[in-house]
């Protein structure tokens, strides 16, 4: 994988890990609503596995069944683990996996107190980049991914890994950013955007393609709808003190107008926020619900 870009995913990524966004933000929380979470899911994991960097809500669409293995790409602070541990239950098991040291600590803090303040017994999480898993061959039932893959810049790489560890009949459910057309240059050429989940996104045709070339099956790319500048309900100041942007949700403010940003607000947030200003991504990216199958 590209050095620079692992290296500043990695930095970003552990500063958000490192702030106090949770779900007891109200923008944070915003955000995982308005991308499929419910507010009872939500509420039956710690505060602190959510900070507001979904694009979609894989478990909602994994078809997870009780005793089986599944796997979380870029699992941040465990959101998805979690929700995922609960659905396949004891006699299954969730793993997580991150390349980025704070988001590995955070995860296994919100681990000990995920089972409504106990320990969760049946979640793993492991430190790797998404196209090395440490994981036998043949041994998942489903991998889940969370607005992760497209930071990837070999992601071709990262398919052919994920059918490697997946079982025959095996399934993939992912959340992710896809292009619906190509970038403007100075949106495709910008790293604070490819960090931002945006200028690493690919065509879904070639997506599609990709997933294909990997040996999956029965490949699904379906555009969700869901309006990508809301991710600005986290930085409160991206609609008040700038020019608003066309088809904006509404923004969630902790303030007065102006005022100072909360200080969970990350330097990656506030970029992203600016991003959004500069350009209505709508036109460009959408968020995607994939779901594929290995070939038996």
């Amino acid at each position: 994988m590209d050095r620079e870009i692992v290296d500043v995913v990695r930095s970003r990524y552990g500063s958000v890990a490192k702030s106090d966004l949770s779900s007891q933000n109200e923008g944070v929380r915003a955000v995982a609503e308005a991308f499929g979470y419910s507010a009872d899911q939500l509420a039956s994991i710690p505060a602190e596995a959510n900070m507001g960097l979904s694009c979609g809500n894989p478990t909602a669409f994994a078809s997870l069944k009780p005793g089986e293995t599944v796997v979380d790409l870029g699992c941040g602070g465990g959101l998805d683990v979690f929700l995922a541990a609960k659905r396949v239950g004891p006699t299954g098991k969730a793993i997580g996996i991150d390349m980025t040291p704070e988001m590995l600590d955070l995860a296994r803090r919100n681990a000990a107190k995920a089972d409504g303040g106990r320990p969760l017994a049946n979640v793993a999480f492991h430190r790797a980049t998404i196209d090395k898993l440490p994981l036998p061959d043949a041994s998942v039932d489903c991998v889940i991914s969370n607005c992760v893959i497209n930071l990837a810049p070999d992601k071709q790489a990262v398919f052919c890994e994920i059918v490697r560890v997946l079982k025959p009949g095996g399934r993939l459910a992912v959340s992710d950013i896809a292009l619906k057309k190509p970038l403007p240059p100075e949106i495709a050429g910008d790293l604070m955007a490819y960090v931002g989940c945006i200028a690493g996104a690919i065509l879904i045709d070639e997506y599609r393609r990709q997933l294909i070339a990997a040996g999956f099956a029965q490949v699904d790319i379906v555009e969700t709808g869901n309006d990508l500048n809301a991710y600005a309900k986290v930085e409160n100041q991206s609609g008040c003190c700038s020019p608003a942007m066309g088809s904006t949700l509404p923004l969630v403010s902790t303030g007065s107008c102006c005022s100072p940003a909360p200080s969970g607000n990350t330097d990656l947030h506030r970029q992203f926020a600016e991003l959004l200003r500069r350009c209505n991504v709508n036109v460009f990216a959408a968020s995607v619900r994939v779901f594929a199958v290995k070939t038996a």
